[in-house]
């Protein structure tokens, strides 16, 4: 892989669409599971901050490499620059053309035995 590649991969996480950026997407060794290295922020020297960017700058802090389950991930895109990496709250009640593939059951849930 080129190093110089950078990919926006956004997926499904607690009921939030979370996007970052990356210098490295693969299958994982980990079966079911997306290997995501080398994130990549918003430069430093910016003097506007972006609180969303920055909460999930400290989440991933300390994060060499993170594997995201398969099922969870929306959409993996080669872009040619960095943009802002952002969390989306899922809307529960409205409408939205993006729903996770498959959840697992809580005890809220109806079932029809």
């Amino acid at each position: 892989m080129s190093s110089s590649r950078i990919y926006r991969i956004s997926f499904a996480n607690h009921n939030k669409i979370y996007e970052v950026f990356a210098k490295q997407v693969y299958e994982s060794d980990l079966y079911g599971f997306i290997a995501i290295e080398e994130l990549v922020f918003g430069s430093q020297s910016e003097l506007v901050i972006d609180p969303a960017e920055e909460r999930l700058k400290s989440e991933f802090a300390s994060v060499n490499r993170t594997f995201i389950p398969l099922h969870a991930i929306i959409r993996i895109d080669e872009v040619e620059k960095p943009g802002v990496s952002k969390i989306h709250a899922l809307d529960g009640g409205k409408t939205s053309n993006v729903s996770p593939f498959a959840r697992p059951r809580t005890s809220g849930d109806k079932t029809s035995d």
